[in-house]
């Protein structure tokens, strides 16, 4: 008789992992959270992490209906977090309604994970060109042949565009009005350290009322 298979649901509850790398103490936390996030990010890219600077960002329309995808980080300060997308893109039309986004750097290798919330606002023009003139000359030829988000015919639509403009732009490249950077600046900021049993080391930054900046420690 064949083996009886397992049920998906009891093949996924059976999954689990004792996260056992290390902790996260109060000590442990930088003066400032952009700081400890340098300090994470550093640590992700050492420990060969694929796409250190990927992160999954969170947006809403006016209606609260949520989305996400994943991008890349491209600046960070004590400004905020910065990333490029064209501006009539999914992300761009939600911003614009409901101007805050949420951010989560999945790092599991390292058995950790950085959440952060806070309001969005456009990068000004002149960094964005700046930004833009730095890419590979096909990253730029893309991001002017695709109107992202948008339903297209079919691949062989995109590409037509794509030679199109290659051939019309064989040196420089202009940045599309539609395409540039955005910065989120964060108010709230959680690093996340996984600990055996669940038991889950969680310690977020948060910003009062008053502009001021308090720490504290989270249940998991």
């Amino acid at each position: 008789m064949p083996e009886p298979t397992v049920p998906d649901h009891q093949r996924l509850a059976a999954m689990r992992r004792s996260y056992e790398r290390g902790g996260l103490a109060e000590g442990d936390l930088a003066p400032t959270w952009s700081t400890m996030l340098e300090r994470w990010l550093d640590d992700a890219i050492a420990g060969g992490v694929r796409e250190s600077n990927a992160m999954v960002v969170a947006t809403a329309d006016a209606a609260g209906r949520p989305s996400l995808r994943t991008v890349l980080l491209k600046g960070l300060s004590v400004d905020g977090l910065t990333f490029f997308t064209n501006y009539d893109s999914d992300k761009g039309r939600e911003l614009a309604a409901n101007p805050i986004a949420s951010i989560l750097f999945p790092w599991i290798d390292l058995q950790r994970q950085v959440r952060l919330t806070g309001p969005a606002r456009r990068l000004d023009p002149a960094a964005s060109d700046a930004y833009f003139a730095s890419r590979p000359h096909g990253s730029q030829i893309g991001a002017l042949a695709s109107p992202q988000s948008q339903v297209v015919a079919d691949r062989a639509a995109l590409e037509a565009a794509r030679d199109a403009l290659q051939a019309r732009y064989p040196d420089d490249v202009p940045r599309p009005d539609s395409w540039g950077g955005y910065v989120v600046t964060p108010d709230v900021v959680e690093f996340w350290q996984g600990r055996p049993d669940r038991l889950h080391d969680r310690l977020r930054y948060r910003q009062t009322g008053d502009g001021m900046w308090v720490t504290e420690r989270l249940a998991p």
